[in-house]
């Protein structure tokens, strides 16, 4: 259904995967990777978007790499330019609200794991173009990459793993505390019996069908709210 596509990205080239709905038109969504890279399982989601009337792009931040080896994506997510990837992630976001087909004046965000993690930290650079985030089980793995979260402006919808050693329950509640604490509009979802990346049917060791599907639902209806 989709396409790769180049975007400026501080005056450099930036690439992604780009789909839009049957319709030709829809509000735009940013999907963030995990920490694989722009896989299968990524695009698939953008499709899915597409499906649902949303021009979906999940920008390539390892640009062209991509590995189904845990320990290969470790040591990619942990190496990670963090500035080149703001700047590609912005870059996305300015060449999704100026596209043709994209209806919305501001976009949602959405992201994975490591993806999760930038999800928070892009509506806090982007502020001003993001109307939604929704996390899932978002990581933030890098020192540089810390949000501050005074300049957050949309609101978050989270979803999160009950048993999971990354982001769990303890990690939620601190997140929820301090954005309330903020003033912040936030509610976060914790699944029961699910595990890290319970949504990804890619993983069947820990893909929760009935969990992933309410966590999809509630996504639509949340940027369906506010990304117009």
């Amino acid at each position: 259904m989709g396409e790769l596509v180049h975007f400026p990205s501080n005056g450099a080239a930036g690439q992604g995967y780009l789909a839009i709905p049957a319709s030709g038109s829809g509000p735009g969504v940013v999907v963030l990777q995990e920490w694989w890279g722009l896989n299968n399982q990524i695009k698939e989601v953008c499709d899915r978007y597409a499906s649902e009337g949303f021009v979906a792009l999940a920008p390539d931040i390892y640009r062209g790499v991509a590995t189904k080896e845990p320990d290969e994506a470790a040591k990619l997510m942990m190496s990670l330019n963090i500035e080149q990837a703001a700047k590609d992630m912005a870059g996305a976001i300015d060449f999704l609200v100026a596209h043709p087909s994209v209806t919305s004046a501001w976009v949602g965000v959405t992201g994975f794991c490591m993806g999760g993690g930038l999800a928070l930290w892009l509506a806090t650079l982007k502020p001003d173009e993001i109307a939604a985030v929704a996390p899932y089980y978002g990581v933030i793995a890098w020192p540089g990459a810390q949000p501050d979260y005074s300049r957050l402006q949309a609101p978050v919808q989270g979803h999160y793993a009950e048993n999971d050693d990354s982001a769990g329950p303890d990690a939620v509640r601190a997140l929820e505390e301090q954005l309330a604490a903020l003033g912040k509009t936030a509610e976060f979802f914790l699944y029961p019996d699910t595990e890290h990346a319970f949504t990804n049917h890619h993983r069947p060791e820990v893909y929760a069908p009935e969990q992933a599907e309410a966590a999809w639902s509630r996504t639509l209806a949340f940027f369906r709210e506010h990304v117009r």
